[in-house]
Order: C-alpha cells, then sequence, then structure tokens
C-alpha cells in the first residue's frame, strides 16, 4: 500500500526481457507456449470476472476481499488511478491483446478503460481514486480514513479537483491515447481530448504545471509549479505521444514552454539546482507538505539536468544544456563524504539554501492531531517513510553530458521522438517507455526472450482460483476513530505508522496472501513477452 516507484516498478517489467535465446533453445519453449496462453487467460478472467469494479481496480485485496488497499485502505465500491490502479492494468490487459489479437484482453482493456472515462473529474484530469459510490461516500472516506493518514498528508483533505501527482492522470490519459490510436477505441475520444485540454488548461504561462487542477481555493502547495514526482516529465511524455499519435501542432509551443520551465527555474549558480517545487512569482523552491522544506533537492535536480539532456536531444537547442555543467558541479559540491555512503545513497534528500548543508526531517507525536514534523541539519533519528538520502549516478549523468556536449544539434537529434503522426509503442508494461529512445522503442526487443524456467515458474504458481499468490507485505489499522490530543506512549518519529488512529500503511513481519495488481502486471508481462516471441504462432494485430 506504500507509494510505488513507478521507475522500479517499470525495471522490474522490464526484467521479464532478460534472456536471448538460441535456436535449440526456442524449440525447447515452443511446447509451452499453449500453457503460457492458458495462464494469461485464466488470469485475465479471474482479474475481470472476480476482482474489478466496473472495470476499475485498486492494489491490493485481501482473498476473500474484506479487505482492499491502494495507497489507502479503500471502500469496496473505489478503484485506484494512482499506479499501479486502474490504468496500469488497462496497458497491461491492452499489451495482451496486442501479442495474441484475443478478444478477451480488448474487453478488459476497454473495461478499464470505461471505468477511468467514468470517473474522469470534468476539468479532464484525475484524482488518486474513483468512489463508484459518490461524492458523499468519497466525502466520508476522506473525513475518515484520509484525514487520519499521518504520514500521506496529500489524502488528509477533500481538494475536489484532479492531480498530476504519481503519475494518476498521465498514465490514465496515456491509456485513453492508446485505445485511440488502437483504431478500435473512438468512443474513448471525447476523454482524452478532455484529459489533452487539462494538460494544456493547467499548465502556467512559464512552462511548468501545479500539482493539482483547478487551483485549490484558498491556495496551498499543490499550486506551486511542480517537479516532484516527475509531474512535469511526465505531462511532457504525455505531450509527445499525443503528437507522435495524433499530430497535432497546437501541442507543440505546449511542449515548448514546457521544456522552457526547466531552464528559468534553475537557481544561480553556485547552487544551481532545483527544488521539489517552486514558487511561481519568483520561481524560487517553495515547501510542498510538512516533511518537504524549503530547499534544493538533489535528486530532483538529477532528474532535471537528465530531462534537458533529453530536450536538447529532442530539439538540438543547445540552451538546453548550457547550465548543465553548473548543476554537475553542485551535485558533486554537495555529495556526502564516503563515511556517510550507506547502500550506494550518496546524497542527502534535501540541501539548505544558502549554506549548503544538509537539512533533515524529523517528527514528533503520535498521530495526525498531535504530531508534527520538523527540519534541522541532525541525520540522526530521521523520518522512516521518507528517504532522506538519495542514489544519484553523478559519474553516469556526467559522462552523458560529455558525450552529447560533442554532437552538432543536427548528430543529437538523429532519435528525436518528436515525430508528428509516427507510432508510439506496441508494449507499455514490458519495458520503460522513455522519452529517450522513444523514436525507436515500441516496448518489446524482438530479439529477447524470458528465461524458461521463469515462464515455467509464472505458469505453475497461478493458483486453481486463477490469481498468483501475493504475500500482502505492507497492511494498515482499519479507521476506528480520530486521533487523540495527546499522544500515545511509545516513540513513532521513525515508524511508517503512528498509534492506534493512524490510517497509515506499515510493512509487517506476518504478511498475509492475497492478490495484488502489481503481481499480475509484472506476471503478465512476462508472459507477453513468451508469446509475442512464440514464432508467430497467435495472430498479431499491431501494426501489422
Amino acid at each position: 500500500m506504500m507509494k510505488i516507484n513507478r521507475r522500479l516498478f517499470a525495471a522490474g517489467a522490464a526484467s521479464v526481457a532478460a534472456t536471448l535465446a538460441g535456436p535449440a533453445a526456442a524449440a525447447r519453449r515452443r511446447p509451452q507456449l499453449p500453457d503460457a496462453i492458458a495462464a494469461m487467460r485464466r488470469a485475465t478472467r479471474f482479474m475481470t470476472d472476480k476482482v474489478a469494479v466496473r472495470g476499475g481496480y485498486v492494489w491490493t485485496y485481501l482473498p476473500d476481499f474484506s479487505r482492499r488497499w491502494g495507497e489507502l485502505e479503500a471502500k469496496p465500491t473505489m478503484v485506484w488511478v494512482q499506479p499501479p490502479g486502474t490504468a496500469t492494468m488497462g496497458h497491461a490487459f491492452l499489451d495482451a491483446y496486442n501479442a495474441t489479437g484475443e478478444e478477451m484482453y480488448w474487453r478488459a482493456a476497454e473495461a478499464a478503460a470505461d471505468a477511468l472515462a467514468a470517473g474522469q473529474h470534468p476539468s479532464g484530469g484525475w484524482n488518486y481514486m474513483i468512489d463508484f459510490a459518490g461524492d458523499a461516500s468519497l466525502a466520508g472516506w476522506y473525513d475518515t480514513v484520509g484525514r487520519n493518514a499521518w504520514r500521506l498528508e496529500e489524502f488528509q483533505h477533500n481538494h475536489g479537483n484532479a492531480t498530476f501527482d504519481d503519475a494518476g492522470t498521465a498514465e490514465a490519459a496515456t491509456l485513453m491515447l492508446r485505445m485511440v490510436a488502437s483504431k478500435r477505441g473512438d468512443k474513448f475520444r471525447p476523454a482524452l481530448d478532455r484529459a489533452i485540454k487539462f494538460v494544456v488548461d493547467a499548465q502556467y504561462p512559464m512552462g511548468g504545471w501545479p500539482q493539482r487542477f483547478p487551483l485549490a481555493q484558498p491556495a496551498d502547495y499543490t499550486a506551486h509549479i511542480t517537479f516532484n514526482d516527475d509531474v512535469a516529465g511526465e505531462n511532457i511524455k504525455f505531450l509527445v505521444l499525443c503528437y507522435r499519435a495524433l499530430g497535432d501542432e497546437a501541442l507543440r509551443p505546449v511542449l515548448d514552454r514546457a521544456m522552457r520551465a526547466f531552464v528559468v527555474t534553475q537557481q544561480p549558480a553556485p547552487q544551481a539546482g532545483w527544488g521539489l517545487q517552486h514558487n511561481l512569482a519568483d520561481l524560487t523552491p517553495a515547501a510542498g507538505r510538512t516533511y518537504e522544506p524549503v530547499a534544493l533537492s538533489t535528486h530532483t535536480t538529477a532528474q532535471n539536468v537528465a530531462q534537458l539532456m533529453n530536450f536538447y536531444e529532442m530539439t538540438g537547442d543547445v540552451s538546453y544544456i548550457a547550465r548543465v555543467p553548473e548543476a554537475l558541479a553542485w551535485l558533486a559540491a554537495v555529495a556526502l563524504p564516503a563515511d556517510g555512503v550507506k547502500d550506494g545513497r550518496t546524497h542527502p534528500t534535501f540541501i539548505e539554501i544558502g549554506s549548503n548543508k544538509p537539512l533533515y526531517v524529523h517528527r514528533f507525536g503520535s498521530n495526525v492531531v498531535n504530531g508534527a514534523y520538523f527540519v534541522n541539519n541532525d541525520p540522526a533519528g530521521v523520518i522512516a517513510h521518507y528517504s532522506q538520502t538519495r542514489a544519484i549516478d553523478l559519474a553516469g549523468l556526467t559522462a552523458r553530458y560529455e558525450a552529447l556536449k560533442g554532437k552538432t544539434p543536427a548528430e543529437a537529434t538523429v532519435d528525436s521522438p518528436v515525430w508528428p503522426n509516427s507510432e508510439i509503442p506496441r508494449f507499455f508494461t514490458l519495458t520503460p517507455i522513455e522519452l529517450r529512445g522513444l523514436k525507436k522503442n515500441r516496448g518489446l526487443d524482438p530479439a529477447a526472450m524470458p528465461s524458461e524456467a521463469r515462464v515455467r515458474e509464472i505458469v505453475a504458481s497461478l493458483n486453481a482460483d486463477g490469481y498468483w499468490p501475493s504475500p500482502l507485505n505492507e497492511t494498515s489499522r482499519p479507521y476506528t476513530g480520530p486521533g487523540g490530543a495527546t499522544a500515545a506512549p511509545g516513540d513513532f518519529s521513525q515508524t511508517l505508522a503512528g498509534d492506534a488512529s493512524d490510517t497509515s500503511p506499515f510493512r509487517t513481519n506476518t504478511p498475509m496472501v492475497g492478490i495484488s495488481a502489481a503481481t499480475f502486471v509484472r506476471n503478465l508481462a512476462v508472459l507477453i513477452q513468451y508469446v509475442e516471441n512464440g514464432e508467430g504462432t497467435v495472430q498479431r494485430r499491431w501494426f501489422d
């Protein structure tokens, strides 16, 4: 139930294509193809017939469906938009359809897209979740489960708008795009058009985006220009995919402004980095949630440096990489000393503006009522639910820049993804879909094949009911009432959840076994890879 790192999730999916096979190995595998196809069908039927709510999904379920979770515990009437929820499942079903041509996968993808279209905010975006029981039911959830999740402040208020956070809107909108691009999903064109309009309408004149839109009144941190959780990057990727598939020239100036936002928000040297979010008035770093202080952010800076290099490869405009050396120099200056690096984490998360000192976040109390967060320069006793150090591949970023600066604009843009009326990847859950290399990336390496042992393991582990049993390593306390004003006994400063009133998810040493959307998507991706490379045994229907 904890927030899933989308890139790690995608990287896990990408591992399905890890082993190359020679002719002899391929010959041995062919008899397994019917078993793989049968497992795909059984697992999909279970998810669509037993798990789905109006075509939508949350993240995890107990086998008897007595409890279910997205990032927080969900009502039976709720589905989750935030990955890996309904849109992720829709992408997986569409991937299976593209590999097999079987109608059941199209119907499953269509049902997921229907659920998202039904829950689309009038503005055109999506919230983290959809409650099919209506606004009153959703408001009740926010007033109970959401309000008492101490560390998940984004769920403590029902803003009534839509969010760009955690790629929920971007992933749902991209599913609509894929449905339309399939030539069978014309009924989703209105939802796609609303989503594109939402992204365009929400963009500030300087090019960035708020975290949520329409803006909350009175304005809060969600109105800041947001880089956190790759808000800008995900929106740009969605717009590039739309431009490729639809050829809409009106999207070009939107993209240009979005890329330019990275340039204008970079801070002056010698602290030439970025914050998680920035003030609209003066473009300086701004605070977010109460455990996200006014500071420069090392991982955001590394992410934005990589994006600027992407933008040079997209456009050939050298101004995008002109100040990259300043950012790299700053990252080098604030790296942890060698004896402070643990588990490959090379940098503090937050750096104080002016002093270049690390900032560390702590908390006191036991719940959302009596607890609070505070920041100082002491690395001892920091909160555990928000990483206070980061692993940054400074050497890799530097090497990429050195290689890139030696290329002419024409050389740099050979593989630019900005190309109208051209194909988009066939598969979205098998390998990460990134701007870099998008021109050549159709989502699958045709020469790659998952190992025979892995395919056999996945087929064999599908249980009699039709799902892959997954340890639910996280749980949460059911809502029993609001937190008290007096802190409960104990030290909750480094725990994932506070006292008995805290509805935040936490890791458990005694995991229950249940149903996981993420497990389904990962395992289906392995089988899709196997079937797609199955010597043309199944019908193909995408870009034939």
